[in-house]
């Protein structure tokens, strides 16, 4: 094996494996698998023209000199974006460890329990803060989360109001520009009408629904909303408000007076600024809002024994299960990042949080009045951080940003000559004396900072918090390196992720995430830099984003990149946005018709709908395929209206279907566009490509096919590809480019600082380790279908009977003839150590699993015995030779303190039980709780750590 040579490293399947597996597939070469697997007449005729394969050293060497090219300066921009510092043993312990990043979503509550514990940590930090019973665990940044709390409040409209035709929301003058852009590119296909104005004067009329603040306001300034917030009472207004997480810690939360919703950012608790991302956008409200509020909320419920234990609430509302009748398009949160702000808050706690803020805070008072005495006027009356400044007539605002930038300072500059400064958990003494020498200079005069700073406050006893909070056990306990360390790893022990074995997930692309690509989102040049940093201090990411657009051009074919969309179900929403305002720039907006293949991806339906489109379902034949007539048939009944299709390919069914030039040409042929989702082009690279296909837009998963890790549910970056006619309508920003032209997050490359993690597994791997890459994933998954074909079955293969790069089992027939279903099985899998394939989706009563390249033939054999082993316990039931309730798989997992106990009541064996195996004697991952009550949780929600008793 070549050492130098990254594919060896990521690539699970070494060389002599091959021709075994081969056999057992039945075909003679890997070249003859490719062939039975994808069309040939979509198959690319050259390689991919990207650069020769990287070293690991080598590109060690060259992200550092990327990262040379990037500028640290000391950032006040503020504008949502503040420097922090990530205590260490958060870096080291989670942000590093591949424990916490490789995990999945936990939807298999009883091998996540660490995890959900640290997201119910987040949800209770956030709900005390906020002053509000209820939240979820994590959206994607401060800006879409406004955009779904103002979506959740129009559809929580009342009866009179939408009967009324209620349709409008009033956004205050002093938001941030980012909320504004999303809000009105988000708004505009539900036909929700925004009014901008000053929330003091605004008239409520009965057409108003809802309406946004910000506390503080973009400017920096208090407000007191109380009489706002009872006049939108008075009209059946429901408010929502912006705030600063961490400013909550001193001013009176907006749940103490009357807000419906608070949502922002938790960036502030230990979240480097990442030019932009990731962090955890948050979103809180009362709990009449349990049954309509987007995404995932961490509940307590019980086991099968009345142990306390976590899981997702209900789990019904993730949008992607809803399909068309989703109220959002929500898929990935951002549950790393959420894990990191709650234990920031727990290394912390309230009496930490308290000494942040109120230095932060008493720096800002300090330096607004020795500014006064400067002759500047600052004119925010009340404040938390954030100072504007108006300069007198004798300084000149050039002279200002040439001494700042000599200093290495970024200040906020307004179009109106006034000057912005956000102080930040970072800032010191000696900040603040090179502050006052810049101001001091510009005024030509001499300055020395020779004084203490004492704590003090400067806003009005109004605004003063008065509530306790994060009072409970957790946030108490931990506030020393070596307490945090052990809680942190206590978690972590509960918890299965790629560090203990194979995620078999189908959809989902488990794969190696390479240290040598991580390593990066530790390093300042990367981490430290605001989204808003001047384009001369950001070569480095200049340079990156252009290669790797340049890069994933030529992977899908296409010719415009976009990388604002912060995850796939944003890329999904995006395109669909692209395409929306092509049809309205060449006259034919009115169309509104998108075709959904019933295999299609989970979000897709939900994605067209909240951009505004109906949705048509084409059904499959029997073999998992369109069914071509059907699509025919409606493709020409809704031609006149027809706007795109979107396709997933290969499909969620696991296959390439070869009708899909076909599909293409037939909706061009109608005046649609193809937009295609590219959840599955881990089996796509180097082989086709979308733009040889004949799509015009499609979104990349970079936390599947491009190596990101899932992190326990996010960061996810969904990256959306199109053909040169879509170029001119890709997503704008307003702060750095003119106009909001379909802005879809905060950040104008949304989470920027996880792009370097992309961009190495590319230039490690370059065209051949790619395509490498992709062959070895299409035979590992056609070496487990052979292995599982005569056992659960398959239920779809392709046209040659090949899979690609997923499989889907049958275990229909297995509940019919035992009473064991597909759920049984992923319970009793945690049993020996491994997560489930996906469980039920995309078709009822399966499993579909995903192998990915990254696992070994050692391990794709040791997954396929436990597979056989749960098999023959199936017929052991179905043979009468265990009873059909008391068996090891109506009652998996087996947690430690049942195994250990004193008593046994199930009629097999302990060792039956968790050492089916022999080899499960030399690594046991041992669960902590039984199967939980799924029920119990969903009637009795508890979103929070409090004193109930379960």
């Amino acid at each position: 094996m070549d050492t130098n040579k990254f594919v060896n490293r990521h690539v699970g399947i070494r060389e002599e494996d091959i021709p075994r597996m081969l056999n057992t597939i039945g075909v003679n070469s890997l070249d003859e698998l490719i062939d039975q697997t994808i069309p040939s007449d979509i198959r690319l005729k050259e390689s991919l023209n990207l650069p020769e394969a990287m070293t690991e050293r080598e590109y060690a060497e060259h992200i550092a000199e990327l990262g040379s090219k990037n500028e640290i300066f000391t950032s006040y921009i503020g504008m949502g974006w503040y420097d922090t510092v990530t205590p260490a043993p958060i870096q080291r312990n989670v942000l590093e460890n591949p424990v916490w990043y490789t995990s999945y979503t936990p939807y298999q509550a009883e091998i996540s329990q660490g995890r959900l514990e640290a997201l119910l940590n987040f949800q209770t930090m956030i709900c005390d803060l906020t002053a509000l019973p209820l939240t979820n665990c994590s959206l994607l940044d401060e800006a879409t989360a406004g955009a779904e709390a103002a979506t959740m409040l129009h559809g929580a409209r009342s009866r009179s109001q939408i009967k009324e035709g209620a349709n409008t929301l009033f956004v205050d003058q002093h938001v941030f520009v980012s909320t504004l852009a999303v809000l009105h590119t988000r708004m505009k296909p539900q036909g929700i009408k925004i009014v901008r104005g000053d929330y003091k004067t605004f008239e409520f009329t009965p057409d108003v629904f809802g309406a946004i603040v910000q506390y503080p306001n973009k400017n920096g300034s208090i407000e007191d909303y109380r009489s706002f917030v009872s006049k939108a009472n008075d009209n059946g207004t429901r408010v929502a408000v912006a705030a600063d997480l961490l400013s909550l810690v001193l001013l009176t939360p907006p749940g103490e007076w009357g807000a419906d919703v608070v949502f922002g950012s938790s960036q502030r608790f230990g979240i480097p600024m990442y030019f932009g991302g990731p962090s955890a956008g948050f979103m809180a409200t009362k709990d009449e809002y349990k049954r309509t509020i987007p995404g995932r909320i961490i509940g307590i419920s019980k086991d099968a024994y009345g142990k306390p234990a976590y899981r997702l609430a209900l789990q019904t509302r993730e949008q992607h299960i809803k399909r068309e009748k989703a109220t959002s398009n929500i898929c990935t949160a951002q549950a790393l990042l959420a894990t990191m702000a709650g234990f920031y808050a727990v290394y912390h706690g309230a009496d930490g949080l308290k000494d942040i803020a109120s230095r932060i805070h008493s720096y800002a008072g300090f330096i607004s009045g020795e500014l006064e005495k400067l002759g500047y006027k600052q004119l925010n009356k009340n404040f938390f951080d954030t100072l504007k400044v108006e300069l007198p007539a004798n300084v000149s605002l050039s002279a200002l940003r040439e001494i700042a930038l000599e200093c290495k300072v970024n200040l906020r500059y307004f179009g109106n000559g006034q000057i912005g400064i956000s102080l930040d958990e970072t800032t010191q003494i000696t900040d603040i004396g090179v502050l006052l020498y810049i101001f001091s200079g510009a005024a030509g005069k001499d300055y020395t900072l020779g004084q203490n700073i004492e704590r003090n406050q400067y806003f009005d006893d109004t605004f003063k918090r008065t509530s306790a909070f994060l009072q409970q056990d957790v946030f108490k306990k931990y506030h020393t390196e070596t307490e945090l360390m052990r809680y942190i790893k206590r978690l972590e022990r509960r918890d299965i992720s790629l560090a203990h074995s194979m995620i078999s997930l189908g959809s989902c692309t488990m794969k190696l995430n390479a240290a040598s690509e991580l390593f990066v989102l530790s390093k300042p040049e990367f981490s430290g830099i605001h989204p808003y940093a001047p384009d001369e201090q950001v070569e480095g990411y200049t340079e990156l984003i252009e290669n790797l657009s340049t890069y994933l051009a030529e992977i899908t074919g296409f010719k415009g990149v976009s990388f604002q969309p912060n995850s796939g179900a944003s890329g999904e929403y995006t395109g669909l946005k692209v395409i929306r305002s092509y049809l309205e720039s060449i006259g034919q907006g009115s169309r509104n018709i998108v075709l959904l293949p019933a295999s299609a991806h989970g979000t897709n339906p939900a994605s067209a709908v909240q951009c505004g489109f109906a949705t048509v379902t084409v059904k499959c034949d029997e073999k998992g395929n369109i069914d071509m007539d059907d699509f025919r048939s409606k493709a020409e009944s809704h031609k006149d209206n027809l706007a795109a299709t979107m396709i997933t390919y290969p499909s969620t069914h696991g296959i390439f279907e070869t009708s899909i030039i076909e599909i293409c040409q037939l909706v061009h042929s109608y005046g649609g566009q193809v937009y295609m989702d590219g959840a599955n082009m881990n089996a796509q690279v180097g082989l086709t490509n979308p733009g040889t296909i004949g799509a015009d837009v499609c979104h990349l998963n970079l936390h599947k096919t491009f190596a990101i890790p899932h992190g326990g549910g996010g960061p996810g970056v969904g990256p959306i590809c199109v053909a040169k006619h879509l170029v001119p309508f890709l997503p704008s920003h307003p702060i750095i480019s003119e106009g909001e032209l379909n802005t879809v997050s905060a950040a104008p490359y949304g989470s920027a600082g996880v792009l370097p993690i992309t961009y190495g597994y590319i230039r490690m791997l370059g065209a051949e380790g790619l395509t490498t890459v992709t062959k070895t994933a299409i035979l590992n998954a056609n070496y487990l279908a052979a292995k599982f074909k005569d056992t659960y079955g398959i239920v779809y293969t392709g046209s040659t009977g090949r899979v690609g790069h997923e499989l889907i089992l049958e275990c229909r027939g297995v509940k019919e003839r035992s009473g064991i279903d597909e759920g049984d099985i992923a319970k009793r899998l945690m049993d020996f150590g491994y997560h489930a394939p996906t469980l039920s989706f995309p078709v009822h009563g399966t499993l579909m699993v995903e192998p990915t390249e990254s696992e070994s033939l050692a391990e794709l054999d040791r997954f396929a015995e436990v597979m056989a082993c749960i098999w023959n316990e199936i017929k052991e039931v179905e043979n009468g030779e265990a009873d059909k309730e008391d068996n090891v798989l109506k009652n998996a997992p087996h947690p430690e303190y049942e195994i250990t106990g004193d008593e046994w009541k199930h009629s097999y064996s302990r060792s039956k039980a968790a050492y089916p195996l022999d080899w499960l004697h030399e690594s046991k991952f041992w669960i902590n709780v039984a199967r939980i009550d799924n029920a119990y949780g969903d009637r009795n929600l508890i979103p929070t750590l409090c004193a109930c008793e379960i």
